[in-house]
């Protein structure tokens, strides 16, 4: 994968208490002046806010509220913390380094690149690009070459994020694994450039918490923790529906029963490894190219805008799996 731009009762309490909570709130009865602002989740944001463009695309995200919640938490602080320096009392700096745990194809990558054009309008980096690396990136082949790689990288990622997707893969080889030694490097840089740049570990669920009591120093290091849930069908359905949309085309009512029930099949086989809206947009990309062979085999000449546009049953292909 290429670098792209873009165990006591005590001690567990402790550490637990350090880590944000992602929870969901019942909201009380909003005023007047809330109803004109912008709709983010189930608050409402300042239409005044520069960061509007941000939370709005974040917004039209379907599903992730919990994500959504967590955003919000950090820019309630984060101004509140203005007005607390306004106002002469000490305005605490926090850190803000991630695990995001969830299966492939629920946003985690999508949510790390307006994280980090949102926390550089916050004023929190001073770039606000994502530099987005795996295991390959990091580790190297042979004794001080995985260090020496993974501080290039960090450096790269100063004034951003830097984003390890599948993480969990540096702790797999034991102690003699040259992984080791990229974790061992990344602990000491969260300590070297504290506050310079964001990291955040990403990953299957299972396999990230398994990731982070390998090593006894890292879960504190990561005070927000945020889990990325699978989609439900009808929310597959309605990422379905905004795909097709923003390519210009259109799902016939038979057409979309039918995947329908193809994503109810595919959840329950893959329940460990469904990739989501991945899976969604892998779907809907071959079923337009199947779509293109169709009409040129329907139509000798230029078929009608709406044929352009339409995609029938015929055009949702799969292959048939036994559950």
């Amino acid at each position: 994968m290429s670098v792209r731009s873009m165990p006591g009762d005590s001690l567990q309490n402790a550490r637990a208490s350090r880590q944000i909570s992602v929870v969901f709130r019942k909201e009380e009865a909003v005023g007047q002046a809330a109803d004109s602002g912008i709709p983010f989740g189930n608050k409402f944001l300042d239409r005044g806010t520069p960061y509007a463009d941000i939370f709005r695309e974040l917004n039209e995200m379907i599903g992730l509220d919990n994500v959504k919640e967590l955003v919000y938490e950090v820019y309630a602080m984060l101004q509140v913390g203005q007005f607390r320096a306004e106002a002469g009392l000490v305005s605490n700096t926090h850190v803000y380094h991630m695990v995001f745990k969830g299966n492939p194809g629920t946003g985690k990558t999508t949510v790390a690149r307006l994280v980090a054009k949102l926390f550089q309008e916050m004023g929190i980096l001073s770039k606000g690009h994502l530099i987005e690396v795996e295991r390959a990136d990091l580790v190297g082949e042979y004794i001080g070459h995985t260090a020496l790689k993974t501080r290039e990288l960090i450096k790269k990622a100063l004034g951003g994020i830097l984003f390890i997707d599948e993480a969990y893969s540096l702790a797999r080889g034991g102690e003699k694994d040259f992984g080791k030694e990229a974790i061992d490097t990344l602990v000491k840089a969260m300590e070297d450039y504290k506050n310079q740049f964001v990291l955040i570990l990403a990953g299957y669920q299972e396999e990230m918490e398994f990731f982070l009591k390998t090593n006894p120093g890292l879960p504190s290091r990561f005070p927000i923790q945020v889990d990325f849930s699978d989609y439900s069908v009808d929310q597959l359905m309605q990422i379905a529906e905004l795909m097709v949309k923003e390519r210009q085309y259109v799902l016939m009512p038979q057409a979309e029963m039918k995947l329908r029930q193809h994503l109810v099949v595919e959840k329950l086989r893959q329940e460990d490894c469904f990739s989501n809206a991945r899976y969604v947009r892998n779907i809907i990309e071959k079923a337009m190219r199947y779509q293109a062979v169709r009409i040129l085999q329907q139509f000798q000449g230029s078929p009608s805008r709406t044929e352009l546009m339409t995609i029938r049953t015929e055009d949702l292909k799969w292959e048939k799996k036994s559950l």
